[in-house]
């Protein structure tokens, strides 16, 4: 791909007015700085009952290169399949609004696919070489998960289904997309293994990753919901 390749970066968002503007003024700064393509991050916000519609809708009045989209029901995968499906860019990705995964990593992650060596790409916290800060519960239970899936999945490669830090291009997007059936916290785990089951190779990038304290996901109640995904991936369909 050339220099006009597009780039989506996606900011899933529910009830972020403290953090949104700032992190989207920080990844414009580093996008113009770093990034060759031509690039456009999407807020999704799916479903926020605070002022986070109306500073989304704000900044992307304020910049031609942020759009902001608004679903009414709530899901991380949601907001990302809708995201995602009505894209025309070359290279889909995301990112977690409160940018736990140093920025650093970024082109690292959307090169193998902006250069057709990769149709996915992932940040990884338990690859060799990564630099990971986060709190002992949280790191017990994102290895337990990712122990379960290497058992109920021998062959999967990968190493880190949960980082918030992930990119697909436009062709993969099309035809792994309709076969994910998760709307919420396993949408990531789910793509990854219906990528891996139709041959895809997924390059992992060791991350920079730092916990961010105030995070309001509930962590055991969305870890119990992956391993019913698991179990419905493995022996369900």
């Amino acid at each position: 791909m050339s220099s006009s390749t597009l780039v989506d970066v996606v900011i899933p968002v529910y009830n972020e007015e403290e953090a949104l503007e700032h992190s989207i003024a920080t990844l414009s700064a580093f996008l113009e700085a770093n990034c060759p393509y031509r690039w456009r991050i999407v807020i999704a916000d799916n479903a926020s009952t605070d002022r986070t519609p109306e500073i989304g809708r704000r900044l992307a009045e304020q910049s031609e290169r942020v759009d902001y989209i608004r679903l009414e029901q709530k899901g991380r995968g949601r907001a990302l399949r809708y995201a995602w499906s009505h894209s025309s860019a070359d290279v889909l990705s995301y990112m977690d609004v409160d940018l736990s995964t140093d920025l650093s990593c970024f082109m690292p992650l959307i090169e193998p696919l902006a250069n057709g060596r990769h149709g996915v790409a992932i940040g990884s916290r338990l690859a060799p070489g990564a630099k990971v800060k986060r709190g002992l519960k949280r790191e017990v239970i994102s290895r337990i998960y990712n122990l379960m899936i290497r058992v109920l999945f021998p062959r999967k490669r990968f190493t880190d289904a949960q980082c918030g830090f992930k990119a697909i291009t436009q062709n993969a997007a099309r035809e792994l997309l309709p076969l994910v059936k998760d709307q919420a916290w396993f949408f990531d785990s789910e793509l990854l293994l219906k990528a891996e089951a139709r041959g895809y190779r997924i390059h992992e990038v060791p991350v920079k990753w730092v916990d961010d304290p105030g995070t309001r996901v509930k962590i055991v109640k969305t870890a119990w919901e992956d391993i019913k995904g698991l179990l419905r991936v493995r022996f369900g369909g």
